[in-house]
């Protein structure tokens, strides 16, 4: 246990959220992380403190970026929903009208919101892979083409993990002509004048934090047992050309998995979504594609209930994914705590990033305390 000095803004009466954040350090074994929290397009707090990496030897920076994990996928999910403001994705349409290859091993009839919604059945691939695959996208893509659905599409709802980020990533590609790195820097990052990043440029490296495994966990916290979970949330994780904190891996695109960037980040980019859309998209697109429910499930490879719309989880009261008492709350989290979320009741845009993972699935129990904190002090 340690006690931290932070850093940056905090409006008084969100003083409880910094108290919130303060006792990660003292609860939770924290190394280093950003909180930022937007209400009604006000930065209301803006805090980090810590180190950038296990031997305590860098401080965290108003400017550290780190990889965010799964947290990617909500903003892969944001430049989709773009797209079909601007009418040139429909999600109910076939993926092959888009992308011809795909139709390949009876996936003719999978539609764009069967991507979305993790239920196309493509959470793992089955032919050998060398090592590095997952770093090479046209290679994935080529895998995923030839890949057969491990369950009937529609019928039932399975996390992909990592395949999430070249299904929905390509699409976008095949659609826009830029890769989904490409699309978000030109289209999200730069627009906000935000630090966040799919396919990281060295120059970056020197304010990333080395991500720290939780203890006893492999690469992104799960075991090798040979099921549908591990095939899901394993795929990367013996296939890297180093680790997760190595060149290699920041500078590949995986849109399910290796976004970098930081609280601020996170919470600006749901905070344009919370006010309606902001400079990304309209009003009618963040309600279709992130307020709505499109689907709720068990979920195969989690294995807990998850509701989800078009690309993002959403906030489901008692469940593992319970961010605020809003049922429209959407976003989405990282393996290891980090979190992004908009509230579009509350006007809220929230987002966490750290370096210290925890282990386990669902809920991170630095969330509560500090969202908690948030809806207490509105």
């Amino acid at each position: 246990m340690s006690t931290v000095e932070l850093h940056g803004h905090c409006e008084p009466r969100f003083g409880a959220v910094r108290d919130a954040f303060a006792a990660n350090w003292t609860e939770h074994d924290e190394v280093g992380a950003s909180l930022c929290v937007i209400v009604g397009g006000e930065v209301v707090v803006d805090l980090w403190g810590g180190f950038a990496d296990e031997a305590r030897a860098r401080a965290w920076q108003p400017g550290t970026i780190a990889n965010v994990y799964s947290s990617t996928k909500g903003i892969a999910a944001a430049a989709a929903a773009m797209l079909v403001d601007r009418g040139q994705l429909d999600v109910e349409r076939p993926v092959v009208d888009y992308w011809p290859e795909f139709g390949q091993a009876g996936k003719s009839e999978i539609t764009v919101r069967h991507l979305l919604t993790h239920e196309a059945g493509l959470a793992g691939v089955d032919e050998e892979l060398p090592d590095g695959a997952v770093l090479d996208w046209e290679r994935m893509i080529g895998a995923l083409e030839r890949q057969a659905p491990l369950w009937t599409p529609g019928e039932g709802m399975g996390y992909h993990a990592i395949t999430y980020g070249w299904l929905v990533g390509e699409v976008i590609r095949r659609i826009d002509g830029r890769s989904c790195g490409e699309f978000v820097r030109d289209e999200i990052a730069q627009p906000l004048g935000i630090d966040f990043f799919i396919g990281l440029p060295e120059s970056e490296d020197a304010r990333t934090a080395d991500l720290i495994a939780a203890p006893g966990a492999g690469p992104i916290g799960v075991s090798s047992d040979d099921n549908l979970a591990a095939r899901a949330l394993g795929l990367a994780a013996p296939r890297l050309a180093g680790t997760v904190n190595s060149r290699e891996w920041r500078a590949a695109e995986l849109p399910a998995a290796n976004g970098h960037g930081n609280g601020r980040s996170l919470a600006t980019i749901y905070s344009a979504l919370a006010q309606g859309g902001g400079e990304l998209c309209s009003r009618d697109a963040v309600e279709a594609c992130g307020a709505t429910e499109q689907a709720a499930r068990e979920d195969m490879v989690l294995g807990f209930l998850v509701r989800r719309s078009l690309g993002f989880i959403l906030s489901t009261a008692g469940g593992r994914y319970e961010w605020g008492p809003n049922p429209r709350t959407f976003g989405h989290s990282g393996a290891g705590g980090s979190l992004g979320f908009a509230d579009p009741d509350a006007g809220i845009g929230f987002g966490y990033v750290m370096n210290q993972m925890s282990a386990g699935l669902g809920a991170d129990p630095r969330w509560k305390p500090m969202i908690g904190a948030v809806y207490a002090s509105l």
